[in-house]
């Protein structure tokens, strides 16, 4: 089973989503689990402070250094003593420790794949304008970003994230041949599709595809599948 441990200031942002696939098959099959944990509950006083101004001056809040590491001990059942060499214990026991930052490694199919090997992975969601350096210094295993663009913040990261992995999951998919032919599989984008009607509104369906010679089929998709950057 492979287990995600979510930190995150919004865990309601994920119950809807989580209640469909592929996650509710990957559940209900016991072969993914997914538990939320709200940053607030690690908060550094009464009040549920959690971020803070930075030194040196700057606009907004970041997110303290306290909770997330408080956070972080709690889900990997470490002391204070198994923190201080936070990397490479994780390492250790197949577990990947990811900040969800703009100026991580960019995600992609070849990345979900080798996650979905491991048997836990900690996603951290940044919040504001983001989260204190000695996070991702000190208590990450990797930081990755899903693009080059700006969100609130790393909730929408984290589910593409999650989908992407836990679709690779054996018995996921109830067609598991799907995963190795579709897009991004092997360095390609998935080569075009069509359905009924054959004819809409004078938009044909390409008439190799309706021959039912299946050598010739294969060689117009070889040809219509795109490689990626």
């Amino acid at each position: 089973m492979l287990k995600f441990e979510i930190i995150t200031l919004f865990p309601e942002l994920f119950k809807e989503h989580l209640n469909n696939m592929p996650f509710k098959r990957a559940f209900k099959k016991n072969l993914a689990e997914i538990k939320l944990h709200n940053l607030r509950d690690y908060a550094i006083d009464k009040r549920g402070t959690v971020d803070g101004t930075t030194y040196g001056g700057g606009v907004g809040m970041i997110l303290m250094v306290e909770p997330i590491y408080k956070a972080l001990k709690t889900v990997m059942n470490y002391t204070d003593e198994q923190m201080k060499n936070f990397k490479q214990n994780a390492g250790a026991e197949k577990t990947r420790v990811i900040l969800l930052s703009p100026n991580g490694v960019k995600f992609n199919q070849s990345v979900a794949e080798k996650l979905s090997g491991l048997s836990k992975i900690v996603l951290i969601c940044g919040r504001y304008e983001g989260v204190d350096a000695r996070i991702q210094e000190y208590f990450c295993t990797d930081t990755v970003s899903i693009g080059d663009y700006v969100l609130s913040g790393g909730e929408i990261p984290a589910l593409a994230i999650m989908e992407a992995v836990v679709r690779l999951i054996p018995g996921t998919i109830l067609k598991e041949e799907a995963t190795k032919i579709e897009s991004f599989a092997d360095g390609k984008l998935e080569y075009p599709q069509y359905s009924k009607p054959e004819n809409f509104m004078g938009l044909k369906v390409p008439e190799i595809l309706l021959t039912g010679n299946h050598r010739k089929i294969e060689e117009w998709r070889r040809v219509n599948s795109r490689k990626t950057q």
